[in-house]
């Protein structure tokens, strides 16, 4: 394995944000299984008002939508979803709650897209929806999860719903909108969680990020972990480029934490082996999140308070960043399939409604447009 340091410098306001977070989390954590089920039982979703959509791209979307989810504040239920047209540059906000005359619920995590409909994670609610792509009506729901973060598809009629105050995996059939089992990954109710997954084969990996430190390897005919790799404390994310491997960037935890504290680090992981192949070691103090790639994945971005990328195929760490810090905060970003163009989710102050930031590839301004309140992941159709 080889080994890349760096001095560089970090912003105290994004590290303090970071560790109220995590420090949040860990409180949260024993009180989680009881919360969200009340959670789900008294959350007022609607009526209201519905509006009807219909984007007109059907099977000529390809690179042309971009889903953007908004957690809104930890247990104010202001979640959202905006949707921009990439050709036109116009962005709706609010479109799920527009459509279905109810509110999409408390901290929209991610979205996933399979076939002909999106499926939207929200954690706090514990619930999965299921939305027609052009009319952002609801088609389904999953229920009865506990903290639910991820959603990947093994098939038309199996997915794997990763959790955060819960260390098993959730099996469901998308086809019934049902949980149909777990997978034990060895962890304990105190600390275990999983995260983003990414699938290589017959292989799904993900990532476990809070108060944890390890990549797991489930294998997708059994639903059983087939090994893990310990990579450092808190794996943020997971990708993986144009070689078959994986990348993830380690946050360290933060000073005080009962887990530990350590300098970040990126890592690409050899999938034959299971094993480290390079690492880039952060400074102490550093909390770099948001692995992402470009569309032939031989490029990676990151956030470290600055924008940063470099070639999956680089000896060193970028001295210059992509895009410089600006006072804000950089919450997640995605790389355009069709074009290259990079887009950067500003949350601002986590109160006000952010923004996205448009760059091309050589990192130029392109255009901004408002969204909900804490953009922080991104869904091409």
């Amino acid at each position: 394995m080889t080994d890349y340091t760096t001095d560089a410098g970090y912003s105290p306001a994004r590290r303090t944000l970071r560790q109220a977070w995590a420090a949040l989390a860990s409180a949260v954590r024993c009180l989680a299984l009881l919360q969200t089920a009340a959670l789900a039982a008294c959350m007022s979703y609607g009526p209201a008002a519905e509006e009807d959509f219909d984007t007109g791209l059907g099977s000529e979307a390809a690179g042309r939508g971009l889903f953007i989810t908004c957690e809104g504040n930890f247990m104010y239920g202001n979640a959202s979803l905006s949707f921009y047209d990439t050709r036109s540059r116009r962005a709706e906000n609010e479109v799920f709650a527009r459509a279905n005359g109810m509110k999409l619920g408390d901290v929209a995590q991610s979205m996933t897209i399979h076939g002909s409909l999106g499926w939207i994670v929200v954690n706090n609610s514990g619930i999965v929806f299921a939305i027609d792509l052009d009319t952002f009506r609801e088609a389904g729901r999953i229920t009865g999860f506990t903290s639910p973060r991820y959603m990947h598809f093994i098939s038309d009629q199996k997915a794997y719903v990763t959790q955060i105050w819960d260390p098993r995996i959730c099996i469901v059939n998308p086809k019934t909108f049902e949980i149909t089992g777990y997978i034990d990954t060895g962890m304990d109710f105190a600390s275990g969680s999983t995260e983003q997954m990414v699938q290589i084969g017959e292989y799904v990996y993900t990532n476990c990020w809070s108060y944890q430190n390890r990549i797991l390897k489930i294998d997708t005919r059994t639903d059983t972990v087939a090994g893990e790799l310990v990579v450092g404390i808190q794996p943020t994310s997971l990708a993986e480029d144009c070689n078959g491997r994986l990348w993830t960037i380690t946050d360290g935890g933060y000073e005080g934490s009962p887990y530990g504290y350590e300098a970040p680090s990126l890592c690409c992981i050899d999938t034959e082996t299971f094993t480290v192949e390079r690492r880039f070691q952060f400074a102490l103090g550093e909390h770099p999140s948001e692995i992402q790639t470009n569309a032939a994945a031989d490029v990676l971005y990151w956030i470290n308070d600055d924008i940063w990328s470099m070639p999956v195929d680089a000896e060193m760490l970028p001295a210059r960043p992509f895009v410089e810090y600006d006072g804000t905060i950089y919450y997640g970003l995605t790389v355009s399939p069709e074009n290259g163009d990079v887009y950067v989710a500003d949350a601002i102050d986590h109160v006000q409604n952010g923004v996205i930031l448009r760059y091309s590839a050589e990192g130029q301004l392109l255009d901004t447009f408002t969204v909900g309140v804490s953009p922080g992941a991104f869904c091409w159709r």
